[in-house]
């Protein structure tokens, strides 16, 4: 297979964060939802920054420069406030944030991995990997990139996929990470230790206390509601619209609802709109709806 086999997007809604300095991983490591040393040449890790009541803040991708620094692929809408929260999170540590102007590319296809960049970073997708590859070029850099396809083709591939973007499908300072299938994608480690919001996190693993989670729809004959929405089942709420882009989207459901239309087969409905609902492929069986 060749590169010109792969679809390849700008993104243009994304930016980076370096973090540098000796005590780089140990800082970001205690803050974040995963395992940062996990992360390395060619392999990414997913994370979440959390309020300390366990909230939903920033979630990003993990890289590794060549020189070992971290580098984070983050929202460009919500890189200046999580700059600003890991600054005062820093204290003494012996770390320095900066922001490269590199530019990033997802690429997905049936064809072998790009190849690293002389100047720039390539690496899996760490949450799914029919998602592909991320591809982040430092100014003037040399490589031979696919034909360019607009950012649309990008936002379709994800959505089908049912993977949220934290910027526009979770609720910031409200959405819980399991809600929004954050272990499935690779983006929680159990085991690591202490870090910001951990408690509610696996509070709500271990005592099955998830009610609702992230689900894809699909509009009958039109397109998904715009995002905020409330999706109605048999004139009871059943949940609200998240992302969405023509007649295919993501909506926040109550399991109780989705247990119901499966049983039934109900439909949702919202302002004449009829959407049907299905649970992504890689979140495997839905937890137990509980009261």
């Amino acid at each position: 297979m060749k590169m010109s086999e792969l679809t390849c997007v700008a993104l243009t809604d994304r930016a980076l964060l370096r973090i540098a300095g000796p005590e780089a991983e140990s800082f970001l490591n205690a803050l974040v939802s995963n395992d940062v040393a996990r992360a390395r040449p060619g392999q990414a890790v997913y994370a979440a920054l959390l309020t300390p009541q366990g909230k939903f803040l920033h979630d990003f991708l993990i890289a590794r420069d060549a020189d070992g620094s971290l580098l984070l692929d983050v929202a460009a809408e919500r890189l200046a406030d999580l700059k600003k929260r890991l600054t005062m999170y820093k204290l003494r540590a012996k770390v320095e944030l900066s922001e490269p102007d590199w530019q990033g590319y997802a690429l997905w296809g049936d064809a072998e991995a790009p190849a690293a960049p002389e100047q720039g970073v390539v690496f899996a997708d760490p949450r799914l990997a029919a998602l592909g590859w991320r591809l982040w070029l430092a100014p003037g850099a040399a490589y031979p990139l696919p034909q360019v396809a607009p950012l649309e083709a990008y936002e379709r591939h994800r959505l089908r996929l049912g993977v949220p973007e934290g910027v526009r499908d979770i609720e910031i300072e409200k959405g819980i990470l399991l809600e929004n299938h954050f272990e499935a994608l690779n983006g929680v480690d159990f085991k690591k230790g202490c870090y910001i919001g951990q408690e509610l996190t696996a509070r709500t693993k271990y005592r099955g206390l998830v009610k609702k989670q992230l689900h894809r729809v699909s509009a009958e004959g039109g397109s998904v509601p715009p995002p905020g929405t409330i999706l109605m089942l048999e004139g009871q709420e059943a949940g609200v619209m998240c992302s969405g882009l023509g007649g295919e989207g993501l909506a926040l459901l109550r399991l109780e609802a989705v247990a119901k239309m499966q049983s039934d087969g109900k439909k949702l409905e919202a302002g004449g709109i009829v959407l049907s609902a299905e649970r992504p492929d890689y979140a495997g069986a839905a937890p137990a709806a509980r009261d």
